[in-house]
């Protein structure tokens, strides 16, 4: 009788198969840019492909592996394509795929201490790291999520808590309404966040932004005192470091110094930016973010970690712990003076993320990943200036990071005429495969996002796009 292999397949099977998907993982790595970025598939396309029901008894994995090369593959779009410029990229590099092959085979879940050790303990160590690169003050300690509207929701939950703590015990129902402030161009999962914590539509206020779309401190100051007096208890403030739609940064001093004279919370996004922190040249942008009292920052997005991985540091861990510490008998432990990751979060089981995060800083260095981000930024800054330079065209301003917003903008074109014709372009742009753009509205307006941040663009990529962009221009009119 023949004896599985640990992982249920036969001996040397694993290893085979193995040899193989690393291979496949390495060419596709290296021919990245040869594939269309955007998927090319119809709704339904890939699901009708495929059985309605999993096989009786098992199917040869060879007939698995070219399903996936002839459906799965076909259906993708490639956000490791060095020309997707769609979002924020989240491209993988090599360590940290390798990274996430380990944790998947170890395949632990660090909830308490002893469930996994060593988990914990890199988890703190890496992050340890990445706080000293973006240089925060030791005070802050991370733990990681998955994304940053999970990071966002636990920092809010932590501010109901010191601020709320009537719904502790009796719910949303037995407690005053409460109000968490944030600038009208913050992410949304803020106000998802606010949802899911049960304080409504209601519960946010969306404040005005002043120049460059940054948050306006005045109308911060004046919202929250009209609240004080109308039966609202203010509870956080929710500062933005790097904007979704034009990466705009709000004025982090003057919010602090609002949410200290109230006593609210003050967590910041810098969910995609966060990682600029590491570069000298940039540290303006991020001036009195050690105020905080949450960061968010996804190495997911600009630090070439294998999504899922947001980091959420927090000044003082107690406050996650009093919002989510809950521990039955079958989660006791007699170890003192160790960390309970499962008491910082709404999560129970947690993955092993930390892994590819620690291989990555390891296998770049800080030097390495600090010349990858300028190369970033600094191709953005190429691209803004073709743009500025061309006819009919228009930037967005100002553009710090690597995000570049731009526009067709003809003489006489203006209103729903010029935000069809936008449309139009990035659409012709986006189904020729060649790259990759995502729209955003300001003042009502479409506006296109060119986002730089995948660790294979170059600046040939930048250029093909930009011409490409224009030449979807000429041909529509």
């Amino acid at each position: 009788m023949i004896t599985p292999a640990p992982g249920g397949m036969a001996p040397g099977e694993f290893r085979r198969w193995g040899h193989r998907f690393v291979d496949w993982v390495g060419d596709y790595l290296e021919e990245i840019g040869d594939y269309p970025v955007l998927a090319g598939t119809k709704p339904g396309q890939v699901r009708d492909a495929l059985p309605t029901e999993a096989p009786l008894t098992g199917d040869p994995f060879e007939a698995v592996f070219e399903d996936f090369r002839s459906v799965i593959v076909p259906g993708m779009t490639h956000w490791n394509h060095p020309a997707f410029f769609a979002y924020f990229a989240v491209s993988g590099s090599g360590p940290g795929i390798l990274g996430e092959l380990l944790a998947a085979a170890l395949n632990v879940n660090a909830m308490v201490w002893k469930s996994s050790p060593a988990a914990t303990e890199l988890e703190e160590v890496t992050l340890g790291w990445l706080r000293s690169f973006l240089g925060l003050p030791s005070v802050f300690r991370g733990t990681i999520n998955d994304t940053a509207s999970t990071s966002t929701f636990v920092a809010l939950a932590a501010a109901r808590e010191r601020h709320l703590p009537e719904a502790r015990q009796d719910g949303m129902a037995g407690a005053p309404p409460g109000r968490v402030y944030t600038s009208s161009e913050a992410h949304s999962s803020v106000l998802k966040s606010v949802h899911a914590l049960g304080f409504g539509r209601r519960g946010v206020r969306a404040i005005a932004t002043g120049p460059n779309r940054a948050m306006d401190p005045a109308a911060l100051a004046k919202a929250i005192e009209h609240d004080v007096t109308s039966g609202f208890r203010p509870l956080a403030v929710v500062a933005t470091i790097g904007t979704t739609s034009t990466t705009a940064v709000d004025p982090v001093g003057a919010v602090a110094g609002i949410a200290r004279s109230h006593n609210l919370w003050l967590h910041i996004d810098a969910a995609y930016a966060g990682v600029a922190a590491a570069l000298p040249g940039m540290r303006r942008h991020f001036a009195d973010w050690e105020h905080a009292d949450s960061i968010v920052v996804n190495p997911h997005k600009w630090l070439f970690t294998p999504v899922d991985c947001s980091v959420l540091y927090v000044r003082d861990p107690a406050q996650l712990r009093e919002a989510f510490s809950l521990v039955p008998a079958y989660l006791e432990t007699p170890e003192t003076g160790v960390t309970h990751l499962m008491d910082h979060g709404l999560a129970l089981g947690r993955r092993f993320r930390a892994l590819k995060l620690w291989f990555v800083m390891r296998y770049f260095g800080r030097e390495g990943l600090r010349n990858i981000l300028a190369g970033h930024i600094a191709l953005a800054r190429h691209l803004a200036d073709r743009v500025d330079a061309a006819p009919g065209w228009e930037r967005h301003r100002p553009s710090p990071f690597s995000l570049v917003v731009l526009r067709r903008s003809p003489t006489g074109v203006r209103g729903r005429e010029r935000d069809a014709l936008n449309t139009a372009i990035m659409e012709r742009v986006n189904e020729s495969g060649t790259a990759f753009l995502s729209p955003t509205e300001i003042d009502g307006e479409t506006w296109l996002r060119f986002a730089i941040g995948n660790i294979h663009t170059a600046v040939h990529h930048v250029d093909t796009t930009w011409e490409t962009l224009r030449d979807a221009a000429d041909t529509i009119g």
